[in-house]
């Protein structure tokens, strides 16, 4: 792991050299965002709390080199965040699942001009398990209800033997969608308070397994 690390981020401490990375990263985007819906047009002025941030808080619950698998990585929250994070390790990789060709192609751009560790699938997410079989970690965000996720998310949560766990960002209304989920799966389930939203979450599953009716 590279030294010169800074204090910031809303506490989270990454290298020098990435958060040179992470800055390239927001000018690339702002470039793109204005030709490809990227993200709600009303965040875009705080794309580094709101979005950025908001992504490397992971590398804080999931420290450490770890192959990830990111659905539907639209602007790349959290996808390439993490795999800009996981270039400090010289290891570790993201899947970027994202079947939306321009988005795809900001991705691959995203990746290239960062150094970041990762490469993009342009698949839907249910053929994603047959381009990374397992990983050690999932990740998504303003992407779907928990439930869906979940049926998302079940061929590497699901596997035996395995250990891989998701974490899910989630706004005010996450109770609703885990009481929802809990109905049709069982697992074992950590909330992480944000350090960007006061009322959102980083839910962390493990050892998922469907109910049986």
């Amino acid at each position: 792991m590279k030294t010169s690390p800074f204090a910031g981020l809303n506490g989270l401490r990454v290298s020098r050299e990435t958060k040179e990375r992470l800055e390239h990263f927001a000018a690339l985007f702002q470039k793109w965002a204005k030709f490809i819906n990227l993200i709600a047009p009303s965040t875009l002025d705080d794309l580094w709390r709101r979005h950025i941030v908001d992504s490397l808080q992971l590398a804080q619950l999931a420290p450490g080199p770890k192959t990830w698998v990111d659905l539907g990585s639209g602007g790349g929250f959290p996808g390439v965040i993490t795999a800009i994070y996981l270039q400090e390790f010289s290891d570790g990789w993201v899947h970027l699942i994202e079947s939306n060709n321009k988005k795809a192609a900001f991705l691959r751009v995203a990746l290239t001009e960062t150094g970041a560790r990762g490469s993009v699938h342009p698949i839907r997410i249910e053929d994603a398990s047959s381009v990374a079989p397992k990983c050690d970690a999932i990740s998504a965000r303003a992407l779907a209800d928990l439930s869906l996720l979940l049926d998302y998310s079940s061929p590497w949560l699901t596997a035996e033997g395995g250990k891989t766990v998701a974490y899910f960002h989630k706004g005010r209304d996450y109770q609703r969608e885990i009481d929802k989920a809990v109905g049709r799966y069982a697992f074992d389930l950590v909330k992480h308070p944000s350090i960007v939203e006061p009322d959102s979450v980083v839910l962390e599953i493990a050892n998922l397994s469907r109910r049986t009716q």
